[in-house]
């Protein structure tokens, strides 16, 4: 049977200090979750809001417990001592979410070695080394799950096209909920994926992407956070190997409205990367008639 509040249970979320990752941290704290908040900001950057301390002070008045934890999931080290003063501090780890991410929307001329580099590294082989060292704890949890913030395995040349580079280190995420899913499958560990149809508003989103008008375009975090904690309320052993899009999954899981999910009634919603032809919206993507602008 499944569990319908995360009470008392310890995520280990990277990237945490803001966006995707603080939300999803903040919807388990409302539960009354501990969250290990794995992340390299620890100073202020006027570009980028958020710094693990302000997540941790977030995720506390939210209702949870936090721990702060200065994290480069490209070291093995930092990884390993991570995982296990969460651990060590709560009492356990049930649920891991990779969600660090570095993005470059540059063809193969315009990307640079080195942005090669770091996309792999913290994608899909901080992906992999995180799950691959969080195993021993998880075994250890009565429902206990990895979630990765990356697409369905949709193998068309327009996904790689534009930014191979980037592609390639974001579907390597999926490709570790496929073999994992699968090599961890008799251990009762659950590994899924999850991604947004439309865009979502982050720091990212609005420097790197599109600006204010891509912003006006998307949905909030929060779609995420709360697809995700119906994932981790599924029995583990019973709900592996998927990849979900938000709003379908919600829908599916008896979300009617989507609209508050919107950051501006009034602008039609933009379609993000990665989502199949096939994928149909549960819900409009048109502006909302007579939202004000």
């Amino acid at each position: 049977m499944s569990a319908q509040t995360l009470k008392g249970k310890t995520l280990f979320i990277t990237g945490a200090s803001r966006g995707i990752g603080l939300a999803i941290g903040l919807r388990a704290a409302r539960d009354g979750a501990n969250v290990a908040i794995a992340a390299k900001t620890s100073e202020p950057n006027p570009k980028l809001p958020g710094t693990i301390y302000s997540a941790g002070n977030e995720i506390e008045a939210a209702g949870g417990r936090a721990l702060p934890l200065i994290v480069d999931v490209r070291d093995e080290a930092a990884v390993r001592g991570a995982l296990e003063e969460t651990a060590k501090h709560f009492g356990g780890i049930d649920i891991v979410v990779n969600n660090a991410s570095a993005i470059s929307l540059t063809n193969s001329q315009k990307t640079e070695m080195k942005r090669f580099d770091l996309m792999h590294q913290i994608n899909a082989r901080g992906t992999f080394m995180v799950s691959k060292f969080a195993v021993p704890y998880l075994a250890r949890s009565a429902n206990p799950h990895i979630l990765m913030l990356s697409p369905p395995l949709d193998m068309k040349e327009k996904w790689f096209a534009g930014h191979t580079a980037y592609s390639m280190a974001k579907f390597g995420m999926s490709l570790v909920v496929l073999g994992l899913a699968g090599e961890l499958r008799a251990q009762g560990i659950a590994v899924n994926a999850l991604w947004p149809r439309t865009p979502i508003a982050t720091a990212a989103v609005k420097n790197l992407l599109g600006g204010d008008a891509l912003m006006r375009a998307s949905r909030k975090p929060e779609i995420l956070a709360d697809a995700a904690h119906i994932i981790f309320c599924k029995e583990a052993r019973a709900f592996t190997g998927q990849f979900l899009i938000d709003d379908t999954f919600l829908a599916q899981n008896g979300v009617t409205d989507f609209d508050p999910y919107r950051v501006d009634p009034s602008q039609a919603l933009a379609v993000d990367f990665f989502v199949p032809d096939d994928s149909l919206a549960p819900a409009s993507l048109a502006a909302v008639t007579g939202a004000k602008g």
